[in-house]
Parts: structure tokens; C-alpha cells; sequence
């Protein structure tokens, strides 16, 4: 019978479940050394965010399948050691969606009505009507920035409010979100127009500070903004400027880019509400990641594939060191389609031709899926879960596998609006061999800069100068061959980070069309 260790206070419900069928250890307090002397003895380990399970823990876990994180967060586990071990991570997302849900909203009505000020102020033997005013969210203008889970339930709830949604998600279909009864803006026109935001992005160096003043000032004086996402899309200093100076109405901010909240700007800023980080902090919450890690973890130990798991599942290295380029290859052509395109990401064909079309190749279509959908999403996007999230955001992949090809053994060829990128191995290295039918030949293994450009003299060099004066390195350059006079497409690979600024003075050079930065180790 396997043996499963519960740490960190496991709601009582998962631990029934897993009673089931194995034996459980329940450890609701336990320190790193007991940890590390009794893991050697367990099958599974479920912890919430108290125990640490590092390295070190990790290389004492000789019997360790999986470890289950009861929560959304995997910090405190160390994924890439776990995953060298073939030991599955796995963690709870859906769990917590509905109290997060439903903290937005109240976290929305109370912004609007003034709840927490005015009940203060009662309890302070106060009585100022006037002073409390609200506004209604009856046929107000509703934001939401980021139409996951979360971020379509808040909409799903507004609509019952009859308020009209209006919604901002890159990775999220027209028909997706027309099925949601939300219709799809630019994000500055989500700015513009709303009354109220919310946001339900994942933290990246996309998203970070994606909220700042300058964003502020294009809003509705009269605009609210909610964030019970993650701290750091909008900008806190920024937002207790904007409250100060009464550029916005107000805003309920529940996440922090430091926790415990250091910020005092924001503690002393008008018209806004703060929580302790409560998204998640319900008792019906508390179960249900319980009850979801343990479902995971019993799929695991029986055999069965884990749609939740954070990390690759084990694969024998013999066959892992033969597929392992092609996997990378295909989820570095995702992130370059990705960073090709101007407008969502709906529908994906992926070729495979060659020998590698001998076979099941729907891993390396994951693959592709998985570059498509990492950059976009803070949860981890793997080979079991890439295709369910891909689906819950109305992206339509199709596969075609023949065994003839052209000028090289094997290729991969990936298309999405209009973009098409191909790739193949020289030798065990991948190789983005065609870049929208511009013959190059360009390691994806980097930062590459795409430039389509007017084929003439000098256009080239200055580029180089432009990226030199800003101390940026071009390591090689390719360039796709065309007529004298027609377009060109110069593919640079730099070791060095490129700005924003960078891309936008690139752009203004007469004779680039455009230019597109794909970081992948970024």
C-alpha cells in the first residue's frame, strides 16, 4: 500500500478521500529536519505553503512519485529537482476560483457603495449619509482584464448585476468570449471606457506594472479599479497618486507586490480598500483544493494521466534524450508564433513531416500549444494540461503528419494568423529553418529580432549602429534571401535584453516594416 505524508493542516475532507485506498500520515506541523528524516518512507507528499520542499529533501525522497501542492502556488517546492527525479508535481487551480470569484465582486460592491468606510464610521459613533454616496453597478461598464477562470466568473456575475462587459485577453477567442456575453476590446479602449476594472492576469514582464499613471490618466475620473490577481500589474505608487490627486474614483487592491503590505502610500490613500490577501480564504476554498490535490494524487499512484500536474511527468531517460529536441524545438516555433502575431492566437495547424511522422506525434503538438500559451498564463503550462487550457480558452489546434518532406529529414511547420514558422534538427540542435517563407537558418535558443525590410543598401548597418549605440550585442545575422529591391526578412540573435524604446526606434527607420523581439530564455 502506498504511503502518503499530509503536512501544513490538510483540510480533513482530502484526507478521507486518500484514507480510501491508502495509508496516510497527517503532520500538520512539521519542521525541515523531521521532513527530511522521514521522506525516505512515502509514495506521495502533500504540503500547503509551510514546508519547504527543497533540494536537499528531494534527494532523500528515494520513494517519492508525486507531491501535491493543496493551493495554486508551487514556491515552495523545487519543480526542475522533482522533475530530474521523475517524482510529478502537482497543484490545486480550480479550487480557489470561486472565492476569488466572489471576492472580486464584493470587493467591487464595496468600492462602489463605500461599505468598509461607511461602517467605520458607525462603529466610531459617527452618522454621515451624504459623505457615503455611492454609485450603482446597474448598466455600468464593466473591464475585465484577463478572461480565465476567474476572470469569467467575475463577468459571468456582473451580467446578473446587468452591468455590460467588456473584456481585454490576448489568448481568448472571439468565440469564446462571445460565448461568455462579453465582447473583446483593446486595451486601451478597455481604459477609455470602462467604469469599473478588474484584473485577472498572471504576473509576468508583460503584465508587470501594466497599470501605471500614465494608464490611469486615460481612464474615466469616475473609474474603479479592482485588482485580486496579483500584486504588481498595477502599479502602487502610481495608484495612490491617482487617488490622491483624484485622477480615479477609487480602487480595492486584495494582492501586493510585498505581503505583508509595506507600502504605506497606499494605507493612507483616499477611496481605497485594502485586504490581507483573502482571494482564496474561505472555508468551502480550503476543502476544495484538499479534495482536488488528493483526486490528483490518486489518479497518480493508479496510473492515470494528472491534469494538474506542474511539471513534465517522468519519462525513461532513454526515450526522453531521443524526443527531447523536437519537444523544444516545437515549443520555441509556439513562442515565436506567438510573438509574430498581431491579434489572438484562435486556430493552429502544426505540421510534422518526415520520419518523425512514424508514430504518435500529438506530444509535439503539446509542445507547440505549450510555447503558444507559457508566455500568456502564470500557472505552469505542461504536456498534460496544455491541451485543456488551450480548449477552456476557444483554441482550435489541427495536426497533419506525412512522411514526405522536402529539403530536410524532418520539419515541423507551424501556422497561425497568417504567420508561418518552420523548424527541423541539425544534428540535436533546432534550427527555425523558414520564417513566413523567408528561407533562414536561426537558433532558437536565445533572443532573435525580426525585422522584415526594403532590400537596399545600408539598411542593414544601420540597424547594427542603432542596437550598438544601446550596448546590444548581435551574436549572428540572417538574412532571407529575395529580389533586389523586394523584401527581406533580417533575423538578428542578440545576448543582450532589448527594450521596448529599442523595438520602437528599430520601427521607425524607414525602411523596416516591422520588428518583433522573441525572447526565449528571457
Amino acid at each position: 500500500m502506498y504511503k502518503i505524508l499530509a503536512a501544513d493542516g490538510i483540510a480533513g475532507e482530502g484526507i478521507g478521500l486518500l484514507k480510501k485506498d491508502f495509508q496516510v500520515e497527517v503532520r500538520d506541523k512539521i519542521s525541515h529536519e523531521e521532513l527530511l528524516e522521514i521522506i525516505p518512507q512515502f509514495d506521495a507528499l502533500i504540503v500547503r505553503s509551510a514546508s519547504k520542499v527543497t533540494a536537499d529533501v528531494l534527494a532523500r525522497a528515494d520513494k517519492l512519485k508525486i507531491i501535491g501542492r493543496a493551493g495554486v502556488g508551487v514556491d515552495n517546492i523545487d519543480v526542475a529537482a522533482a522533475t530530474e527525479k521523475g517524482i510529478i508535481v502537482i497543484n490545486s487551480p480550480d479550487g480557489n476560483t470561486i472565492a476569488a470569484t466572489e471576492h472580486t465582486f464584493a470587493m467591487m460592491l464595496a468600492v462602489s457603495r463605500n461599505i468598509p468606510q461607511a461602517n467605520a464610521t458607525m462603529h466610531s459613533g459617527g452618522w454621515d449619509r451624504k459623505k457615503f454616496v455611492g454609485v450603482q453597478l446597474h448598466s455600468k461598464i464593466l473591464g475585465v482584464i484577463g478572461l480565465g477562470r476567474i476572470g469569467a466568473g467575475v463577468a459571468k456575475r456582473a451580467q446578473s448585476f446587468e452591468m455590460n462587459v467588456i473584456a481585454y485577453d490576448p489568448f481568448v477567442s472571439a468565440d469564446r468570449a462571445e460565448s461568455l456575453g462579453v465582447k473583446l476590446v483593446e486595451l486601451d479602449e478597455l481604459f477609455k471606457t470602462a467604469d469599473f476594472i478588474t484584473v485577472h492576469m498572471p504576473l509576468t514582464k508583460k503584465t508587470e506594472n501594466m497599470i501605471s499613471l500614465a494608464e490611469m490618466k486615460m481612464m474615466k475620473p469616475t473609474v474603479r479599479l479592482i485588482n485580486c490577481a496579483r500584486g504588481g500589474i498595477i502599479n502602487e505608487n502610481d495608484l495612490a497618486t491617482a487617488l490622491n490627486e483624484k485622477i480615479i474614483a477609487g480602487a480595492a487592491v486584495d494582492v501586493f507586490t510585498t505581503e505583508p503590505l509595506e507600502n504605506d502610500s497606499l494605507r493612507n490613500a483616499p477611496n481605497l480598500i485594502l485586504t490581507p490577501h483573502l482571494g482564496a480564504s474561505t472555508i468551502e476554498a480550503q476543502i476544495g483544493v484538499s479534495v482536488d490535490v488528493a483526486g490528483g494524487i490518486i489518479d497518480a499512484l493508479n496510473g492515470k494521466p494528472v491534469a494538474t500536474a506542474v511539471n513534465m511527468p517522468h519519462i525513461p531517460a532513454h526515450v526522453l534524450k531521443k524526443i527531447t529536441p523536437y519537444l523544444d524545438l516545437a515549443e520555441r516555433l509556439g513562442r515565436t508564433i506567438t510573438a509574430l502575431s498581431k491579434k489572438p492566437v484562435s486556430n493552429i495547424q502544426v505540421k510534422i513531416n518526415g520520419k518523425i511522422a512514424d508514430g504518435d506525434t500529438s506530444m509535439i503538438s503539446t509542445a507547440v500549444l505549450k510555447g503558444i500559451l507559457s508566455d500568456a498564463l502564470d500557472i505552469h503550462v505542461n504536456f498534460v494540461n496544455a491541451n485543456l487550457i488551450a480548449s477552456e480558452r476557444g483554441i482550435h489546434l489541427s495536426e497533419i503528419s506525412s512522411k514526405t518532406t522536402a529539403d530536410f529529414s524532418n520539419t515541423i511547420t507551424v501556422t497561425a494568423n497568417d504567420n508561418s514558422v518552420i523548424g527541423t534538427l541539425f544534428g540535436s540542435e533546432g534550427r527555425i529553418v523558414s520564417i513566413n517563407n523567408f528561407r533562414v537558418d536561426v537558433d532558437p535558443h536565445a533572443r532573435i529580432l525580426i525585422c522584415p525590410h526594403i532590400n537596399r543598401p545600408g539598411v542593414i548597418g544601420a540597424i547594427g549602429t542603432l542596437l550598438a549605440n544601446y550596448k546590444i550585442n548581435i551574436s549572428s545575422m540572417q538574412v532571407g534571401k529575395t529580389d533586389i529591391g523586394g523584401t527581406n526578412l533580417m533575423v538578428l540573435t542578440v545576448d543582450n535584453p532589448i527594450s521596448a524604446e529599442v523595438i520602437d526606434k528599430v520601427k521607425e527607420y524607414d525602411a523596416i516594416f516591422d520588428a518583433t523581439l522573441v525572447a526565449y530564455e528571457d
